[in-house]
C-alpha cells in the first residue's frame, strides 16, 4: 500500500470514528517512534504512550478543521512525535501537559510545519516533471511504490541489479541538476 493511500484511508477512517485507522498508523508509523524514543532516553511505554497522544491530537484536528493532507501523514506524525518526545525530556520531573493542550498553544508551529512540507513537495513534484519521462516512472516506482531494485531490474529489463541503481542515481541526479539550476535562476 503506498504512503498516499495509506494517508486517504487512515484520514477517512478517522473521520468515520473507525479503528481500521489507528491500525493503519500503528503499523506504518509506530516502528519509527519507538525507534526514536529508544535512542533518545526512553523505553517501550514512552513509545506506546507518546504514539497514543499522538493519534489523539492527529484525530482532533482531523474533526476540528477541514483538514486536508497535503503532505506525507508520516512527517506530520513524525513531528508530533518529535516534539511531544522532547518537551518530555525537558519536563522529565514535573508535569506533562495533554495533548490536547499541546495542540492548542502549538498550533500556529504544527500549521506552519503542515505548510513547509506542502511547499516542498510541491517543489519536489516541479522538478520531476522536469525529468524524462523514463526517469519520471523509475523514480516513482522506486520512491512511491517503493518497488526493490530487482523489481526495477525486471521491469525496466536491465541487465544487472548495478544497472538498475546506476539508472536510479541517474534519475535522481537530474532532479538534483534541475533544483540546483532553478535555485540560481531564482
Amino acid at each position: 500500500m503506498d504512503r498516499k493511500t495509506t494517508n486517504s484511508l487512515a484520514v477517512d477512517d478517522f473521520k468515520k470514528d473507525s479503528n481500521i485507522a489507528f491500525g493503519i498508523l500503528y503499523q506504518q508509523y509506530f516502528g519509527y517512534t519507538q525507534k526514536f524514543i529508544l535512542r533518545n532516553k526512553g523505553n517501550l511505554q514512552d513509545a506506546e504512550d507518546i504514539f497514543q497522544d499522538v493519534l489523539l491530537i492527529l484525530y482532533e484536528k482531523l474533526n476540528a478543521d477541514e483538514f486536508k493532507v497535503q503532505t506525507c501523514l508520516g512527517n506530520y506524525i513524525i513531528g508530533i512525535v518529535k516534539n511531544l518526545w522532547l518537551k518530555k525530556l525537558r519536563n522529565r520531573n514535573f508535569y506533562i501537559e495533554s495533548p490536547e493542550i499541546y495542540f492548542i498553544e502549538h498550533q500556529q508551529e504544527i500549521s506552519a510545519a503542515i505548510e513547509d512540507e506542502r511547499y516542498y513537495w510541491e517543489k519536489l513534484a516541479g522538478y520531476i516533471k522536469s525529468i524524462s519521462s523514463h526517469c519520471q516512472n523509475l523514480i516513482h516506482d522506486i520512491f512511491i511504490e517503493n518497488k526493490s531494485i530487482e523489481e526495477i531490474q525486471n521491469k525496466y529489463q536491465y541487465s544487472s541489479r548495478h544497472n538498475a541503481q546506476n539508472q536510479k542515481y541517474k534519475c535522481v541526479e537530474q532532479i538534483k541538476k534541475i533544483k540546483n539550476n532553478s535555485v540560481f535562476s531564482t
